[in-house]
């Protein structure tokens, strides 16, 4: 049975590390698979309980706790004061189903947040059975082993074993901003406060620099975050495009409600029945304010947030769907975005000026020593396939460092453990310093391996540095990634103050394929309107190299260096550095965000990637934060509102597609909702002014509400890209969404059913036809109009007959579905009498089709003169 109960917190920090294996009945290797499979048995999923999505009847009760359902409610209550009781079974019909349907789109949408938000996994590198592996943390157990890095959130809680120069963010658990340094070594009071605990890691801190391997002694709801899981709770905010929709919701209803009271005092004035104008008034309320809209724009950034899930890219926040449509620029970085990841060694090149490749089979012994100082300075692992063959798989670590694995394990030059050779310190890389280095014990003393970039290098090294520039400058220029590996005694373990007076080995050329894909990539965003930048630490003259391969830049493109933007004296020389440049090279990850600031006071939405810790005040300042998925930090992912699954640019461009396609989709419906408001309360106006009876009376606007808007609206949020989507470039971030073109269409749309349906009640009138005769044809001319408007809406300037409806199949079942629904309504007993129906005669139906077709008519004409005026 699984014990899922906290148990009392052991002080973990007052024991040894050696004690804290014995306890937990573990070792430095790990533990074996039967013991995690019994623990995982007894002590569960490693997660705290995540908040249960909605309940059914929870999201159908919430439906009518808006106005508008309020209002239907005391309109309901009325009626039944009156002795109406069909009528209020009808409204309180027209309730539940409102609710029914509410409460099924919030349910899928969010279910499908949900379920998207699963796709995101914290991962966490164990030692198990003497094997390095990359797992969930999910399965992580009391007693495994895992190693940390920069960047990495702490999975469980975990005892540290060893420590190099580890400092943490622990501000989610203490409040101190402040980072904390760790270490292993020493063993401490019981009584401590959480923050003094300096041999402990807890879930949910952030590795900001070093490297550790610690063990884990709790996790779930044992942990100390799970002890203040409510505290840890987060109350989403909606979306910034949701919240603007909702506020132009309440003004068109504000709108909606004067007009109808309006004609609510000029019905009274002509002395029409005050019980008869208060129903109307309100259902035409009801019927005319866009109340659905909300629901439908979540449901359509949900759709586009599913599609983009199969293009693998996984949105955390639904407004960043929207957003990415919206982009102008693209920062993106090029190693794993724009290249494979998969760097390899080329060659070699040796002090003496000679070159040696990669693939030689006998390498003479300065290659042999450079390949062999490679791999002892290093912090990968190869799996049990990686060999001869340059198999990578089940490699984990830097890239460069499984390449330089890779060249040892071709060559057999790993170093092989032992005392002699020892490790005995270490500076993991940080990107500021652009180098790292090993300290080993040997005979003679405490010997120092470094490498890095060779501008890092160099300056600690003997000798003329001339000849390594000149051969560093040149492989470069051939778009090589260029590594220098040095090596010589030092006094002692220490800080990059103590690496002096080393022997250069020589240079190490890597060398990264771009993804097959990226160019045609690059050149899709540059045909959508958006400027591709390259952010890379590498060389200028290989950043320079790559970006012409990918069509980022040509021969007149110019580099912005990272030594540029530090000199730049202030944000206006940032801007002007910034302002025309697609190449930026031995770029800092904090400079990111001077880069991601300068584009944004030029007026540009930004897109950046980024997949480490010091890429994340860049993607949290950017517009549209993208994390790499795959090779990415957990610090990155949490700053990010998208993550790449695959780490792929061209999924960038495949998102914003999505996006585009969203924001259009949520134009259409603003479109369709507002022409039919327009024209419901368009028709009682006109009605009025011509001395005619109300044209319908309040459970027909209802149901025509009911059977239109409800099902249609839905059809139009699932259409797909419509022609030249991409090409007509990124909405302004100041546009509105309701501009002076959706106001010209709906108000043509809108009058056009209204002045129609207005002259056919009074000709059906005119001719000798009742009242109730003739607002059931004029009911069912609105149905229809409504049924052809909608396809009308499928596209703001293209003709509603380019569109194939294969690519929307659910708006005609949707269209189909609501003519069908009102033309059974008027052969089913009751519900006709109730509203005011009757069949109509095959001929009187196709005449009153025939004369919902004029819309399409009227709007094509429309929409040619806008496509003259070269409106987007």
């Amino acid at each position: 049975m699984l014990d899922d109960r906290p148990a009392p917190p052991e002080a973990w920090h007052s024991h040894s590390g050696g004690e804290c294996l014995r306890r937990l009945d573990s070792r430095p290797g790990g533990l074996t698979p039967h013991e995690v499979e019994a623990r995982q048995r007894r002590h569960g999923p490693n997660s705290l309980p995540a908040k249960p999505p909605a309940g059914w009847i929870a999201l159908g009760l919430r439906q009518f706790l808006n106005p508008l359902a309020l209002l239907l409610l005391a309109a309901a209550a009325v009626s039944l004061a009156l002795g109406e009781f069909p009528d209020a079974g009808f409204i309180l019909l027209v309730l539940v189903v409102n609710a029914v349907v509410g409460a099924l789109q919030e349910g899928r949408a969010e279910r499908g947040a949900a379920a998207l938000g699963g796709l995101v996994r914290q991962e966490a590198t164990v030692l198990r059975a003497d094997r390095r592996q990359r797992l969930d943390a999910a399965e992580l157990v009391p007693g495994d082993i895992v190693v940390l890095e920069g960047g990495d959130l702490v999975p469980a809680d975990i005892r540290l074993l060893e420590a190099e120069r580890l400092t943490l963010d622990e501000s989610l658990l203490t409040g101190e901003s402040l980072p904390v340094e760790k270490t292993a070594d020493a063993i401490l009071p019981a009584a401590l406060a959480l923050g003094e605990r300096t041999t402990l890691l807890h879930a949910g801190s952030l590795v900001q620099r070093g490297r550790a391997v610690g063990v884990v002694v709790a996790t779930g709801l044992r942990m100390e975050i799970g002890q203040i899981a409510r505290a840890l709770e987060r109350v989403e905010s909606k979306a910034p495009l949701v919240l603007r929709l909702e506020r132009f919701t309440r003004l068109i209803g504000a709108a909606v409600v004067g007009a109808v009271a309006a004609l609510a005092a000029f019905g009274l004035i002509l002395g029409l029945p005050p019980a008869e104008i208060f129903f109307v008034a309100v259902a035409l309320a009801v019927s005319a304010i866009p109340e659905g809209l909300p629901i439908a724009v979540t449901v359509a950034l949900a759709v586009a947030a599913r599609r983009m899930a199969r293009r693998n890219v996984i949105v955390r926040t639904l407004p960043m769907v929207e957003g990415l449509g919206a982009c102008t620029v693209i920062a993106s970085d090029k190693t794993g975005t724009l290249t494979e990841n998969a760097l390899t060694v080329q060659c070699l090149w040796l002090p003496d000026g000679s070159s040696v490749e990669a693939g030689r089979d006998e390498p003479p012994e300065p290659a042999i020593r450079l390949a062999t100082a490679g791999a002892l300075c290093n912090d990968a692992a190869l799996g049990p396939g990686p060999g001869l063959n340059g198999d990578r798989s089940g490699a984990t670590g830097d890239a460069v460092d499984v390449a330089l694995l890779l060249l040892a394990s071709r060559w057999r030059t790993a170093p092989s453990p032992g005392p002699e050779g020892a490790r005995c310190g270490a500076i993991p890389y940080e990107p500021a310093n652009r180098m790292a280095a090993v300290f080993t014990r040997r005979t003679e003393g405490v010997h120092a391996t470094v490498k890095g970039a060779v501008e890092a290098v160099l300056p600690m090294c003997r000798g003329e540095s001339g000849p390594i520039l000149a051969a560093s400058r040149a492989l470069a220029e051939d778009g090589h990634r260029v590594l220098a590996i040095a090596e010589g005694r030092v006094e002692a373990p220490g800080g990059p103050e103590v690496l002096r007076g080393l022997t250069p080995l020589g240079l190490v050329a890597l060398a990264d394929p771009l993804r097959p894909e990226a160019a045609a990539a690059v050149r899709d965003a540059r045909a959508a309107g958006v400027r591709v930048c390259m952010v890379t630490g590498d060389h200028p003259a290989t950043a320079l190299a790559i970006a012409r391969r990918l069509g980022i830049a040509d021969a007149r493109t110019g580099v912005v260096h990272g030594d540029d933007l530090a000199a730049s004296k202030g944000p206006e020389e940032r801007r002007r550095l910034v302002a025309d440049a697609t190449v930026f090279a031995r770029i800092e990850p904090l400079q990111k965000l001077l880069i991601v600031e300068a584009l944004k006071a030029n007026g540009d939405f930004v897109a950046v990637t980024g997949d480490g810790v010091n890429d994340a005040p860049a993607l949290a300042s950017a517009h549209i934060g993208v994390a790499m998925g795959r090779n990415g930090t957990d610090a990155a992912r949490r700053a990010a509102g998208l993550i790449l699954a695959d780490d792929n640019f061209a999924s960038i461009v495949a998102g914003i597609r999505e996006g585009r396609i969203a924001y259009a989709n949520i134009r259409k419906v603003v479109a369709f909702l507002m022409a039919s408001s327009i024209a419901e309360i368009g028709v009682f106006f006109l009605s009025l002014a011509f001395g005619l009876p109300l044209p319908f009376f309040a459970l027909q606007l209802l149901w025509l509400n009911l059977v239109t808007d409800t099902i249609q609206h839905m059809g139009l949020a699932l259409e797909r890209e419509e022609p030249g989507l991409l090409a007509r470039g990124p909405r302004a971030p100041s546009e509105r969404l309701f501009d002076r073109w959706m106001v010209a269409q709906t108000l043509l749309a809108g009058a056009t059913m209204a002045v129609v349906c207005t002259f056919a009640y009074r000709g059906l009138l005119d001719a000798g036809h009742t009242v109730e005769a003739s607002r059931n044809l004029v009911l069912l001319l609105m149905v229809c109009f409504q049924n052809v408007h909608v396809f009308n809406c499928r596209s703001e300037i293209h003709s509603a007959f380019g569109h194939s409806m294969r690519g929307n199949p659910w708006l005609l079942l949707a269209v189909l579905t609501s003519q069908a629904v009102h033309l059974g309504a008027m052969y089913t007993p009751g519900l006709r009498d109730l509203l005011g129906l009757a069949p109509v005669a095959p001929l009187e139906w196709m005449g009153v089709a025939g004369a919902s077709l004029g819309l399409i008519l009227v709007m094509e004409t429309y929409k040619a003169v806008r496509r003259a005026l070269g409106s987007r």
